[in-house]
């Protein structure tokens, strides 16, 4: 039988890869290039103890808030916790573990993992909280903190469109963490919206080679709107 990429559905594209208290890297930016679908799916899975590293914790009701909810999280590593209550509030409760991280810092970290690096110094975070309990070194009389690598267990990533060898192309913003997010998994899962014949793709506009993607699935995306915000039409 020839082996595909490409998966019917998220849960049987999630199969076999889920356990308790693993580390899972989750692209997106709010609700932008979020992979909703592999979100659900890990939520219907009932895996527990999880720790996420994302931009953020999408909203209430939606996204990696979905997890938040029924408390399949214990700890986000993250760089902004405003647009979710539940987030704020098991975080304040402390009920849920939170490692904050400069978004440069993040993704970086997620980078370098996907790149082999174990770690890298920066002068983002000398002199605050970020720094404690971290490494100092001077360079050029400038101090830095040691951030280590990021290699998570799992990636889940949205994208535009693939081929089957799992060539992937972001569309616009949703690129943001969802490329470093790829590179840094162990295995990484890819919801996307169409699914191209091979050799489709310019080479020259594929964001993430296939080597880092091993399974694929297409599905509808209900792409909520995070802030709509409007104004009356004006009338000549």
């Amino acid at each position: 039988m020839k082996h595909t990429k490409i998966y019917p559905d998220a849960r049987a594209a999630l199969d076999g890869l889920l356990r308790n208290d693993m580390l899972i890297a989750a692209g997106g930016f709010g609700l932008c290039g979020i992979p909703e679908l592999l979100i659900a799916a890990i939520r219907d899975s009932g895996v527990t103890g999880l720790t996420v590293a994302s931009n953020n914790a999408g909203v209430d009701g939606f996204g990696l808030g979905v997890l938040l909810e029924t408390r399949q999280v214990k700890k986000m590593i993250s760089s902004y916790v405003g647009e979710n209550a539940e987030f704020m509030r098991q975080y304040l409760a402390g009920e849920l573990e939170l490692e904050f991280n400069p978004q440069g810092t993040l993704a970086e970290r997620m980078r370098a993992g996907g790149a082999g690096i174990p770690g890298f110094y920066t002068k983002t975070g000398v002199g605050t909280v970020i720094a404690e309990g971290k490494e100092h070194h001077d360079f050029d009389g400038e101090t830095y903190i040691l951030e280590r690598g990021l290699v998570a267990d799992l990636a889940i990533v949205k994208a535009w469109k693939a081929d089957p060898s799992g060539n992937v192309i972001f569309r616009k913003t949703a690129r943001n963490f969802n490329l470093p997010a790829a590179t840094c998994g162990k295995v990484c899962v890819a919801e996307v919206e169409e699914i191209v014949p091979l050799g489709s793709l310019e080479p020259d506009h594929i964001h993430l080679p296939g080597i880092y993607v091993h399974r694929i699935v297409q599905g509808p995306h209900e792409k909520r709107i995070e802030q709509r915000t409007t104004r009356k039409r004006e009338t000549v």
